[in-house]
């Protein structure tokens, strides 16, 4: 029997190249993985039950952080192995806060404005629960880098933001370096603090630093491009 046949009426397109730009079609990625990521989600939307709805999967993803939240405080009262639930948290984050708007978008039902608000008040959230967390697990001095990962993560979503204002196109991703990189990059230094304890306090650190450093790279670039586009307007209207 045919898979038309099995499934019927219900059998939802395959997505085909131009089927795969639409779902993507509301953000430029640049980001490193960028093939992968969406080869794997361009997959996983086609399997999404139909009762899951993209709020649903926004909810998912914001249960990922807790998790992720979550080990930091167990591994502050209980053991440091707790980290390790850390990683099942970043995986089921990026589960539903990759696919949520993409499965709107595969079933026709984009809601830009109202997705668009929502990721971006869910992921402020999640970085404030999962910053406040590590400044539980964190002592001393360490706490202050908990509070700069906010801050400078914060400050990157505004740069996004800003970007998104100027030029009118909106993306997550700050050169190869994503969301999906960066949670790699954290599930690493917290598997290296499991094993070489006091680890976790210096990666932080760095990762505040270079965070810091490529906020500066890219709000010089923004002022740069709204710096030309103000004189171009002016120009036009001499």
């Amino acid at each position: 029997m045919s898979e038309g046949n099995r499934h019927g009426k219900n059998l939802r397109p395959i997505l085909n190249s131009d089927m795969i730009r639409t779902v993507f079609s509301d953000r430029a990625r640049t980001n490193l993985l960028k093939k992968h990521e969406q080869s794997a989600i361009s997959w996983l939307v086609q399997r999404i039950p139909s009762f899951i709805t993209s709020n649903m999967l926004t909810a998912i993803g914001l249960f990922g952080s807790l998790i992720v939240a979550t080990s930091f405080i167990l591994a502050t009262y209980f053991s440091r192995s707790f980290l390790l639930c850390g990683l099942l948290g970043f995986l089921i984050g990026w589960f539903g806060d990759s696919l949520d708007g993409r499965l709107a978008y595969y079933r026709n039902k984009p809601r830009k404005k109202y997705g668009f608000t929502l990721d971006i008040t869910i992921d402020w959230i999640s970085i404030i629960i999962i910053g406040l967390a590590y400044i539980i697990y964190a002592e001393g001095i360490w706490e202050l880098f908990g509070y700069g990962f906010v801050v400078m993560y914060g400050w990157e979503m505004i740069i996004a933001l800003i970007r998104y204002k100027i030029t009118g196109k909106y993306s997550i991703d700050s050169g190869k370096l994503g969301p999906t990189e960066a949670r790699i990059i954290i599930c690493a230094i917290m598997i290296a603090e499991v094993f070489l304890p006091g680890s976790l306090n210096y990666s932080a650190g760095f990762v505040v630093i270079v965070l810091f450093v490529v906020n500066i790279i890219d709000t010089r670039h923004l002022l740069s491009v709204a710096d030309d586009i103000d004189k171009q307007e002016l120009k036009e209207k001499s």
